[in-house]
Protein backbone atom coordinates (compact mmCIF):
# COMPACT_ATOMS: atom_id res chain seq x y z
CA UNK A 1 0.00 0.00 0.00
CA UNK A 2 1.72 3.59 -0.88
CA UNK A 3 1.87 6.49 2.06
CA UNK A 4 -0.99 8.42 0.30
CA UNK A 5 -3.35 5.23 0.56
CA UNK A 6 -2.40 4.46 3.76
CA UNK A 7 -3.42 7.54 5.14
CA UNK A 8 -6.35 7.68 3.33
CA UNK A 9 -7.79 4.73 4.91
CA UNK A 10 -7.04 5.96 8.41
CA UNK A 11 -9.81 7.78 10.09
CA UNK A 12 -8.33 9.63 12.46
CA UNK A 13 -9.64 12.71 14.64
CA UNK A 14 -6.97 14.85 16.76
CA UNK A 15 -6.51 18.62 18.42
CA UNK A 16 -4.59 21.28 16.93
CA UNK A 17 -2.93 22.76 20.82
CA UNK A 18 0.26 24.95 20.70
CA UNK A 19 2.92 23.57 23.16
CA UNK A 20 2.83 27.25 24.64
CA UNK A 21 -0.68 27.14 25.48
CA UNK A 22 -0.67 23.88 27.73
CA UNK A 23 -1.12 24.18 31.37
CA UNK A 24 -0.10 21.53 33.76
CA UNK A 25 0.26 20.73 37.70
CA UNK A 26 3.21 23.44 37.59
CA UNK A 27 2.13 26.75 36.49
CA UNK A 28 5.12 28.38 34.60
CA UNK A 29 3.73 30.72 32.37
CA UNK A 30 4.12 28.97 29.67
CA UNK A 31 2.98 25.24 28.18
CA UNK A 32 5.97 22.30 28.84
CA UNK A 33 7.37 19.22 27.16
CA UNK A 34 6.71 17.58 30.64
CA UNK A 35 2.76 19.05 30.24
CA UNK A 36 2.56 16.48 26.94
CA UNK A 37 1.92 13.45 28.66
CA UNK A 38 -1.52 13.93 31.29
CA UNK A 39 -3.00 16.20 27.92
CA UNK A 40 -2.28 13.31 25.64
CA UNK A 41 -3.77 10.98 28.39
CA UNK A 42 -6.85 13.33 28.14
CA UNK A 43 -6.91 13.59 24.65
CA UNK A 44 -6.94 9.34 24.63
CA UNK A 45 -9.76 9.23 27.03
CA UNK A 46 -11.69 11.88 24.46
CA UNK A 47 -11.39 9.55 21.71
CA UNK A 48 -8.80 11.36 19.54
CA UNK A 49 -5.35 9.91 18.82
CA UNK A 50 -3.63 13.18 17.14
CA UNK A 51 -2.15 16.07 18.88
CA UNK A 52 -1.07 19.05 16.69
CA UNK A 53 1.43 21.17 17.61
CA UNK A 54 3.24 24.36 15.91
CA UNK A 55 6.40 24.48 15.76
CA UNK A 56 9.06 24.02 18.82
CA UNK A 57 12.30 25.18 17.20
CA UNK A 58 14.55 27.57 19.42
CA UNK A 59 12.47 31.56 18.33
CA UNK A 60 14.82 34.25 17.68
CA UNK A 61 15.90 36.80 20.05
CA UNK A 62 13.34 38.87 20.78
CA UNK A 63 11.03 36.93 18.72
CA UNK A 64 7.54 35.51 20.09
CA UNK A 65 6.40 33.70 16.71
CA UNK A 66 7.43 30.11 16.39
CA UNK A 67 8.02 30.90 12.11
CA UNK A 68 10.95 32.55 13.38
CA UNK A 69 13.48 30.30 13.87
CA UNK A 70 17.53 30.92 15.02
CA UNK A 71 17.76 26.86 14.01
CA UNK A 72 15.76 24.44 11.97
CA UNK A 73 16.90 21.82 14.40
CA UNK A 74 16.97 23.16 18.21
CA UNK A 75 14.07 22.81 20.42
CA UNK A 76 13.92 25.72 22.13
CA UNK A 77 14.69 25.48 26.14
CA UNK A 78 11.75 28.03 26.73
CA UNK A 79 9.39 24.57 27.18
CA UNK A 80 11.84 22.83 29.06
CA UNK A 81 10.42 21.16 32.36
CA UNK A 82 12.94 22.65 34.81
CA UNK A 83 11.63 22.23 38.56
CA UNK A 84 13.92 25.51 39.91
CA UNK A 85 12.37 27.63 37.65
CA UNK A 86 10.48 30.48 38.53
CA UNK A 87 6.75 31.32 37.54
CA UNK A 88 6.98 35.02 36.03
CA UNK A 89 3.62 37.07 36.69
CA UNK A 90 1.83 37.93 33.13
CA UNK A 91 -0.38 40.42 32.65
CA UNK A 92 -3.66 39.21 31.91
CA UNK A 93 -3.00 35.49 31.66
CA UNK A 94 -0.68 36.68 28.11
CA UNK A 95 2.70 34.79 28.04
CA UNK A 96 5.36 37.14 29.36
CA UNK A 97 8.19 35.46 27.20
CA UNK A 98 10.92 37.34 28.20
CA UNK A 99 10.15 36.58 31.70
CA UNK A 100 9.49 33.10 30.70
CA UNK A 101 12.50 33.06 28.86
CA UNK A 102 15.52 34.09 31.90
CA UNK A 103 13.37 32.56 34.81
CA UNK A 104 14.19 29.25 32.51
CA UNK A 105 17.75 30.41 31.97
CA UNK A 106 18.31 30.76 35.39
CA UNK A 107 17.07 27.57 36.11
CA UNK A 108 19.20 25.72 33.52
CA UNK A 109 22.07 27.40 34.38
CA UNK A 110 21.98 26.21 37.70
CA UNK A 111 21.25 22.61 36.60
CA UNK A 112 24.19 22.64 34.01
CA UNK A 113 26.58 23.89 37.15
CA UNK A 114 25.50 21.08 39.21
CA UNK A 115 26.23 18.59 36.16
CA UNK A 116 29.21 20.13 35.93
CA UNK A 117 30.37 19.59 39.12
CA UNK A 118 29.65 15.98 39.10
CA UNK A 119 31.57 15.61 36.40
CA UNK A 120 28.61 14.22 34.43
CA UNK A 121 29.61 15.59 31.27
CA UNK A 122 31.15 12.06 30.87
CA UNK A 123 28.24 10.60 31.11
CA UNK A 124 27.56 7.69 28.32
CA UNK A 125 23.91 9.20 27.63
CA UNK A 126 25.39 12.87 27.24
CA UNK A 127 28.02 11.69 25.25
CA UNK A 128 25.83 9.25 22.60
CA UNK A 129 23.46 12.50 21.74
CA UNK A 130 26.37 14.86 21.27
CA UNK A 131 27.47 12.14 18.71
CA UNK A 132 24.22 11.48 17.24
CA UNK A 133 23.56 14.97 16.67
CA UNK A 134 26.68 16.96 15.45
CA UNK A 135 25.64 17.00 12.41
CA UNK A 136 23.67 20.10 13.61
CA UNK A 137 24.16 20.85 17.89
CA UNK A 138 27.83 21.85 17.13
CA UNK A 139 27.31 24.40 14.47
CA UNK A 140 23.96 25.72 16.83
CA UNK A 141 25.78 25.65 20.02
CA UNK A 142 28.84 27.72 19.01
CA UNK A 143 26.78 29.85 16.90
CA UNK A 144 24.82 30.36 20.68
CA UNK A 145 27.73 30.85 22.27
CA UNK A 146 29.13 33.49 19.78
CA UNK A 147 26.22 35.33 19.43
CA UNK A 148 25.94 35.84 23.67
CA UNK A 149 29.38 36.61 23.11
CA UNK A 150 28.64 39.49 21.00
CA UNK A 151 26.02 40.89 23.08
CA UNK A 152 22.77 39.07 21.07
CA UNK A 153 23.98 41.07 17.49
CA UNK A 154 23.71 39.06 14.10
CA UNK A 155 26.16 37.12 12.81
CA UNK A 156 26.05 39.66 9.53
CA UNK A 157 27.84 42.18 11.96
CA UNK A 158 30.55 39.97 14.05
CA UNK A 159 34.05 40.09 12.88
CA UNK A 160 34.60 39.39 9.29
CA UNK A 161 36.49 35.97 10.04
CA UNK A 162 34.29 34.36 12.46
CA UNK A 163 31.47 36.01 10.13
CA UNK A 164 32.70 34.22 7.06
CA UNK A 165 33.73 30.97 9.34
CA UNK A 166 37.68 31.27 8.68
CA UNK A 167 38.51 27.90 10.01
CA UNK A 168 41.50 29.88 12.15
CA UNK A 169 38.26 31.57 13.65
CA UNK A 170 36.08 28.68 14.19
CA UNK A 171 38.56 26.88 15.92
CA UNK A 172 39.82 29.85 17.92
CA UNK A 173 35.94 30.66 19.15
CA UNK A 174 35.28 26.87 20.33
CA UNK A 175 38.54 26.97 22.49
CA UNK A 176 37.60 30.49 23.81
CA UNK A 177 33.90 29.39 24.38
CA UNK A 178 34.24 25.43 25.27
CA UNK A 179 32.61 25.55 28.34
CA UNK A 180 29.18 27.81 26.96
CA UNK A 181 29.23 25.65 24.22
CA UNK A 182 28.74 22.92 26.55
CA UNK A 183 26.23 24.93 27.96
CA UNK A 184 23.93 25.10 24.97
CA UNK A 185 24.62 21.21 24.10
CA UNK A 186 23.44 20.19 27.49
CA UNK A 187 19.97 22.36 27.03
CA UNK A 188 19.57 20.66 24.07
CA UNK A 189 20.50 16.88 25.56
CA UNK A 190 17.65 17.70 28.26
CA UNK A 191 15.38 18.65 25.72
CA UNK A 192 16.32 15.57 24.12
CA UNK A 193 15.61 13.35 27.06
CA UNK A 194 12.38 14.84 28.19
CA UNK A 195 10.76 14.54 24.30
CA UNK A 196 11.54 11.28 24.04
CA UNK A 197 9.87 10.61 27.10
CA UNK A 198 6.68 12.60 26.28
CA UNK A 199 6.38 11.21 22.52
CA UNK A 200 6.62 7.54 24.62
CA UNK A 201 4.12 8.58 27.17
CA UNK A 202 1.85 9.67 24.23
CA UNK A 203 2.44 6.43 22.56
CA UNK A 204 1.36 4.53 25.14
CA UNK A 205 -1.74 5.65 24.98
CA UNK A 206 -2.31 6.01 21.17
CA UNK A 207 -2.05 9.42 20.61
CA UNK A 208 0.44 10.30 17.71
CA UNK A 209 2.39 13.60 18.45
CA UNK A 210 2.14 15.60 15.33
CA UNK A 211 4.66 18.56 14.26
CA UNK A 212 5.00 21.42 12.27
CA UNK A 213 8.10 21.96 9.60
CA UNK A 214 8.37 25.75 9.06
CA UNK A 215 9.32 26.44 5.74
CA UNK A 216 12.16 28.74 6.26
CA UNK A 217 14.12 29.50 9.74
CA UNK A 218 15.63 33.51 10.01
CA UNK A 219 18.02 35.01 8.73
CA UNK A 220 19.85 35.03 11.84
CA UNK A 221 20.20 31.57 12.62
CA UNK A 222 23.28 28.91 12.95
CA UNK A 223 21.62 27.24 10.25
CA UNK A 224 22.30 30.31 7.74
CA UNK A 225 25.50 31.29 9.36
CA UNK A 226 27.08 27.74 8.70
CA UNK A 227 25.30 27.56 4.93
CA UNK A 228 25.56 31.11 3.70
CA UNK A 229 25.89 30.14 0.14
CA UNK A 230 22.92 27.99 0.09
CA UNK A 231 20.17 31.32 1.21
CA UNK A 232 20.32 34.58 -0.73
CA UNK A 233 20.47 37.48 1.45
CA UNK A 234 20.02 40.10 -0.82
CA UNK A 235 16.15 38.77 -1.20
CA UNK A 236 13.48 38.14 1.30
CA UNK A 237 10.49 35.59 1.27
CA UNK A 238 7.35 36.53 1.97
CA UNK A 239 3.63 35.87 0.56
CA UNK A 240 1.70 37.37 -1.80
CA UNK A 241 -1.64 39.13 -1.37
CA UNK A 242 -4.53 36.99 -0.08
CA UNK A 243 -7.42 37.24 2.15
CA UNK A 244 -4.95 37.79 5.27
CA UNK A 245 -3.28 40.93 3.56
CA UNK A 246 -4.22 42.53 0.50
CA UNK A 247 -1.04 43.74 -0.44
CA UNK A 248 0.82 40.66 0.87
CA UNK A 249 3.53 40.15 3.06
CA UNK A 250 7.21 40.40 3.57
CA UNK A 251 8.25 37.91 6.14
CA UNK A 252 11.68 39.51 5.89
CA UNK A 253 13.31 35.25 5.85
CA UNK A 254 15.76 34.52 3.58
CA UNK A 255 15.68 32.49 -0.10
CA UNK A 256 16.87 29.57 -0.56
CA UNK A 257 19.07 28.58 -3.70
CA UNK A 258 18.11 25.20 -4.45
CA UNK A 259 20.64 25.01 -7.48
CA UNK A 260 23.16 25.57 -4.81
CA UNK A 261 21.29 22.92 -2.05
CA UNK A 262 21.35 20.53 -5.19
CA UNK A 263 25.09 20.00 -4.88
CA UNK A 264 24.89 18.18 -1.67
CA UNK A 265 21.38 16.04 -2.56
CA UNK A 266 19.48 18.62 -0.58
CA UNK A 267 21.34 17.52 2.64
CA UNK A 268 19.69 20.14 5.06
CA UNK A 269 16.31 19.58 3.85
CA UNK A 270 16.94 16.15 4.13
CA UNK A 271 18.21 16.63 7.73
CA UNK A 272 15.13 19.08 8.87
CA UNK A 273 12.99 15.79 7.58
CA UNK A 274 14.73 13.36 9.59
CA UNK A 275 14.80 15.27 12.91
CA UNK A 276 11.00 16.36 12.66
CA UNK A 277 10.48 12.13 12.04
CA UNK A 278 12.41 11.98 15.50
CA UNK A 279 10.61 14.27 17.02
CA UNK A 280 7.16 13.30 15.65
CA UNK A 281 4.86 10.80 14.21
CA UNK A 282 3.73 12.77 11.73
CA UNK A 283 4.70 16.57 10.80
CA UNK A 284 2.79 19.27 8.47
CA UNK A 285 5.59 21.29 6.23
CA UNK A 286 4.52 24.92 6.38
CA UNK A 287 3.61 26.57 3.80
CA UNK A 288 4.21 24.02 1.17
CA UNK A 289 3.76 25.69 -1.78
CA UNK A 290 7.29 27.08 -1.61
CA UNK A 291 8.57 24.47 -2.33
CA UNK A 292 7.08 24.68 -5.40
CA UNK A 293 8.14 28.75 -6.10
CA UNK A 294 9.41 31.45 -3.46
CA UNK A 295 7.51 34.50 -3.07
CA UNK A 296 10.87 37.14 -3.39
CA UNK A 297 10.91 40.56 -2.53
CA UNK A 298 13.67 42.43 -4.15
CA UNK A 299 15.37 46.23 -3.53
CA UNK A 300 12.55 48.89 -4.59
CA UNK A 301 9.65 46.52 -4.01
CA UNK A 302 9.98 44.35 -6.88
CA UNK A 303 8.40 40.87 -6.03
CA UNK A 304 7.55 38.11 -8.05
CA UNK A 305 7.82 34.25 -8.09
CA UNK A 306 10.52 32.03 -8.70
CA UNK A 307 11.01 30.18 -10.36
CA UNK A 308 8.41 31.96 -12.76
CA UNK A 309 7.38 29.03 -15.45
CA UNK A 310 4.98 26.52 -13.80
CA UNK A 311 6.57 23.68 -15.66
CA UNK A 312 9.82 24.79 -13.49
CA UNK A 313 7.91 25.47 -10.48
CA UNK A 314 6.35 21.54 -10.56
CA UNK A 315 9.52 19.77 -10.98
CA UNK A 316 10.89 21.64 -8.29
CA UNK A 317 8.34 21.15 -5.85
CA UNK A 318 7.99 17.65 -6.91
CA UNK A 319 12.17 16.62 -6.38
CA UNK A 320 12.49 18.33 -3.55
CA UNK A 321 9.29 16.96 -1.86
CA UNK A 322 10.35 13.75 -2.89
CA UNK A 323 13.70 14.22 -0.92
CA UNK A 324 11.64 15.15 1.98
CA UNK A 325 8.86 12.20 2.18
CA UNK A 326 12.26 10.23 1.72
CA UNK A 327 14.68 11.36 4.57
CA UNK A 328 11.02 11.19 7.02
CA UNK A 329 10.70 7.57 6.79
CA UNK A 330 7.99 6.40 8.43
CA UNK A 331 6.63 9.51 9.58
CA UNK A 332 3.41 10.79 7.49
CA UNK A 333 4.00 13.92 6.04
CA UNK A 334 1.40 16.53 5.40
CA UNK A 335 1.36 19.67 3.26
CA UNK A 336 0.16 23.13 4.01
CA UNK A 337 -1.68 23.70 0.85
CA UNK A 338 -3.10 27.39 2.17
CA UNK A 339 -3.26 30.71 0.79
CA UNK A 340 -2.32 31.71 -2.96
CA UNK A 341 -1.91 28.15 -4.15
CA UNK A 342 -2.47 27.33 -8.11
CA UNK A 343 -4.44 24.15 -8.71
CA UNK A 344 -1.22 22.02 -9.81
CA UNK A 345 0.12 21.99 -6.59
CA UNK A 346 -2.74 20.54 -5.10
CA UNK A 347 -2.94 17.85 -8.08
CA UNK A 348 0.96 17.52 -7.62
CA UNK A 349 0.46 16.69 -3.75
CA UNK A 350 -2.04 14.45 -4.79
CA UNK A 351 0.38 12.32 -6.99
CA UNK A 352 2.95 12.00 -4.12
CA UNK A 353 0.40 11.28 -1.74
CA UNK A 354 0.85 14.24 0.58
CA UNK A 355 -2.89 15.08 2.10
CA UNK A 356 -3.32 18.88 1.78
CA UNK A 357 -5.75 20.89 3.46
CA UNK A 358 -9.46 21.36 3.52
CA UNK A 359 -10.59 24.33 5.61
CA UNK A 360 -14.53 24.39 6.44
CA UNK A 361 -14.97 28.45 5.84
CA UNK A 362 -12.90 28.47 2.51
CA UNK A 363 -14.23 25.41 0.91
CA UNK A 364 -17.14 27.28 -1.49
CA UNK A 365 -17.52 27.54 -5.15
CA UNK A 366 -19.16 31.06 -6.17
CA UNK A 367 -21.11 31.21 -2.57
CA UNK A 368 -22.04 27.35 -2.95
CA UNK A 369 -20.20 25.53 -0.22
CA UNK A 370 -18.67 22.22 -0.82
CA UNK A 371 -20.07 19.22 0.84
CA UNK A 372 -17.52 17.72 3.26
CA UNK A 373 -18.78 13.93 2.24
CA UNK A 374 -17.23 14.77 -1.09
CA UNK A 375 -13.55 15.98 -0.26
CA UNK A 376 -10.94 13.58 -1.13
CA UNK A 377 -9.73 11.28 1.40
CA UNK A 378 -6.00 12.22 1.73
CA UNK A 379 -6.71 15.41 3.08
CA UNK A 380 -6.95 16.98 6.27
CA UNK A 381 -10.42 18.27 7.29
CA UNK A 382 -10.27 21.31 10.13
CA UNK A 383 -13.10 24.34 11.20
CA UNK A 384 -9.58 26.68 11.07
CA UNK A 385 -5.36 27.16 11.45
CA UNK A 386 -3.31 29.04 13.93
CA UNK A 387 -4.09 31.84 11.39
CA UNK A 388 -7.58 32.05 11.66
CA UNK A 389 -10.17 33.63 13.86
CA UNK A 390 -12.34 30.78 16.03
CA UNK A 391 -15.22 29.27 14.70
CA UNK A 392 -17.91 31.13 17.17
CA UNK A 393 -16.66 34.31 15.67
CA UNK A 394 -16.64 33.21 11.96
CA UNK A 395 -20.29 31.91 12.13
CA UNK A 396 -21.72 35.16 14.15
CA UNK A 397 -19.43 38.02 12.68
CA UNK A 398 -17.74 36.82 9.22
CA UNK A 399 -20.64 35.29 7.62
CA UNK A 400 -23.93 37.24 5.75
CA UNK A 401 -27.00 35.90 6.50
CA UNK A 402 -27.15 35.06 2.85
CA UNK A 403 -23.91 32.89 3.19
CA UNK A 404 -25.12 30.96 6.60
CA UNK A 405 -28.13 29.72 4.32
CA UNK A 406 -25.72 28.50 1.70
CA UNK A 407 -24.01 26.51 4.44
CA UNK A 408 -27.01 25.36 5.89
CA UNK A 409 -28.11 24.03 2.13
CA UNK A 410 -25.22 21.63 2.53
CA UNK A 411 -26.76 18.06 3.32
CA UNK A 412 -24.95 17.40 6.38
CA UNK A 413 -25.38 20.83 7.55
CA UNK A 414 -29.01 20.18 6.99
CA UNK A 415 -30.03 21.01 11.27
CA UNK A 416 -28.41 24.71 11.18
CA UNK A 417 -31.54 25.98 8.57
CA UNK A 418 -33.57 26.32 11.44
CA UNK A 419 -30.60 28.24 13.15
CA UNK A 420 -29.93 31.83 13.29
CA UNK A 421 -26.86 34.02 13.81
CA UNK A 422 -26.27 33.33 17.11
CA UNK A 423 -23.62 30.67 18.21
CA UNK A 424 -25.51 28.41 20.27
CA UNK A 425 -24.31 24.76 21.97
CA UNK A 426 -26.91 24.02 18.77
CA UNK A 427 -24.87 25.54 15.96
CA UNK A 428 -21.72 24.43 17.59
CA UNK A 429 -22.26 20.57 17.52
CA UNK A 430 -24.01 20.46 14.16
CA UNK A 431 -20.71 22.48 12.76
CA UNK A 432 -18.48 19.57 14.39
CA UNK A 433 -20.87 16.78 13.49
CA UNK A 434 -20.92 17.64 9.69
CA UNK A 435 -16.73 17.97 9.82
CA UNK A 436 -16.67 14.98 11.21
CA UNK A 437 -18.65 13.29 8.79
CA UNK A 438 -16.34 14.53 6.02
CA UNK A 439 -14.51 12.18 3.88
CA UNK A 440 -11.11 13.77 4.77
CA UNK A 441 -9.14 10.66 6.83
CA UNK A 442 -7.76 13.04 9.25
CA UNK A 443 -9.57 15.60 11.51
CA UNK A 444 -8.01 18.23 13.53
CA UNK A 445 -9.69 20.45 15.30
CA UNK A 446 -7.95 23.97 16.87
CA UNK A 447 -8.47 23.46 20.64
CA UNK A 448 -11.06 26.62 21.43
CA UNK A 449 -13.25 25.58 18.22
CA UNK A 450 -13.53 21.99 20.56
CA UNK A 451 -14.87 24.09 23.44
CA UNK A 452 -16.41 27.19 21.54
CA UNK A 453 -13.92 29.54 22.77
CA UNK A 454 -13.30 32.85 20.81
CA UNK A 455 -9.84 32.97 21.83
CA UNK A 456 -7.36 33.61 19.07
CA UNK A 457 -3.99 32.28 17.94
CA UNK A 458 -2.24 34.72 15.86
CA UNK A 459 -3.36 37.44 13.58
CA UNK A 460 -1.37 37.34 10.33
CA UNK A 461 -0.14 40.43 9.50
CA UNK A 462 0.38 42.01 12.99
CA UNK A 463 2.45 41.79 15.65
CA UNK A 464 2.15 42.57 19.69
CA UNK A 465 1.42 40.43 22.77
CA UNK A 466 -1.66 39.11 21.58
CA UNK A 467 -0.24 37.01 19.22
CA UNK A 468 1.11 33.53 20.32
CA UNK A 469 -0.24 33.67 23.48
CA UNK A 470 -3.15 31.48 23.54
CA UNK A 471 -3.64 29.85 27.16
CA UNK A 472 -6.12 26.88 27.73
CA UNK A 473 -8.62 28.32 29.62
CA UNK A 474 -7.84 27.66 33.62
CA UNK A 475 -11.80 25.81 33.53
CA UNK A 476 -10.10 23.55 31.54
CA UNK A 477 -6.74 23.34 33.05
CA UNK A 478 -7.60 20.55 35.10
CA UNK A 479 -7.97 17.25 32.71
CA UNK A 480 -10.37 15.82 35.80
CA UNK A 481 -12.45 19.15 36.44
CA UNK A 482 -15.94 19.00 35.20
CA UNK A 483 -15.77 21.04 32.59
CA UNK A 484 -13.04 19.12 31.21
CA UNK A 485 -14.66 15.35 32.11
CA UNK A 486 -17.63 17.10 30.07
CA UNK A 487 -15.56 18.20 26.69
CA UNK A 488 -13.93 15.07 27.02
CA UNK A 489 -16.96 13.10 26.29
CA UNK A 490 -18.53 15.06 23.98
CA UNK A 491 -15.59 14.74 21.48
CA UNK A 492 -15.29 10.88 22.18
CA UNK A 493 -19.06 10.53 21.34
CA UNK A 494 -18.32 12.90 18.10
CA UNK A 495 -15.55 10.29 16.90
CA UNK A 496 -17.14 7.39 18.15
CA UNK A 497 -20.00 8.76 15.40
CA UNK A 498 -18.13 8.92 12.83
CA UNK A 499 -15.62 5.97 13.12
CA UNK A 500 -12.46 8.01 13.92
CA UNK A 501 -11.72 6.71 17.64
Amino acid sequence: MSRGAAIAAERRAGLLVPLFALRGARERGIGEIGDLPAFCRWLAAAGHGLLQLLPIVEMSLGERSPYAAMSAFAIDPIYLSLDDAEHPVAVDDAIDYDGVRAAKRRALEASFAAFVADDATRSAAFQAFRARAAHWLEDYALFRACQERHGGRPWTEWDPPLREREPTALAAARAALARECLFHEYGQWLAAEQWSAARAAAEAVGVRLKGDLPFMVAANSADVWARQDEFALDVTLGAPPDAFNAEGQDWGLPVCRWDVMARNGFAWLRARAARAAELFGAFRIHHVVGFYRQYTIRAGGRRGFVPEDEGEQLALGERLLTALVEAAGPARVIGEDLGVVPPFVRRSLTRLGIPGYRVLRWEDDAGVFRDPVRWPALSVATTGTHDTSALATWWEEELDPAARRAFAAVPVFAPLRDEGATFTPAVHEALLDGLYAAASALVVLPFPDAYGGRERINVPATVGSANWSYRVPRALARLDAPESLELGARLRALAERHGRR
